[in-house]
């Protein structure tokens, strides 16, 4: 089954760290990534830049908010992909991800939209 973990940070944390403490706890999370990858376990991880854009297409009309977003308080930095057996091995590894020292690590099964929330 494939999980994903999403890191959601708060925002301005980026620029409040640092660039010698972010380039540490970047050397961090890429030893994780590479025990998942020793694991075969991971399918695709990346950070996500703090800056992005909102589309929303209403009545025919597109809409884009530029970021960052005022009213956000949170942000998704980075995402990791697995594929293992149970949700408790995803929560498991959640667990060990050394972003959920800072941030809030979810995890979210990866399936279909057309299937409802049980």
């Amino acid at each position: 089954m494939s999980y994903m973990l999403l890191i959601v940070e708060p925002t301005g944390q980026r620029r409040e760290r640092g660039v010698e403490a972010g380039q540490q706890v970047y050397e961090r999370m890429l030893q994780f990534t590479a025990g998942l990858q020793a694991r075969g376990v991971l399918e695709a991880s990346n950070s996500l830049a703090s800056r992005g854009v909102r589309l929303q297409v209403r009545e025919g009309r597109t809409q884009l908010t530029d970021g960052p977003f005022a009213e956000a308080k949170e942000m998704v930095g980075g995402f990791f992909l697995l594929n293992v057996a149970t949700r408790e091995e995803a929560l498991a590894i959640a667990a060990t991800c050394p972003a959920a020292e800072w941030c809030t690590v979810e995890v979210r099964q990866v399936g279909p939209c057309y299937e409802p929330d049980p």
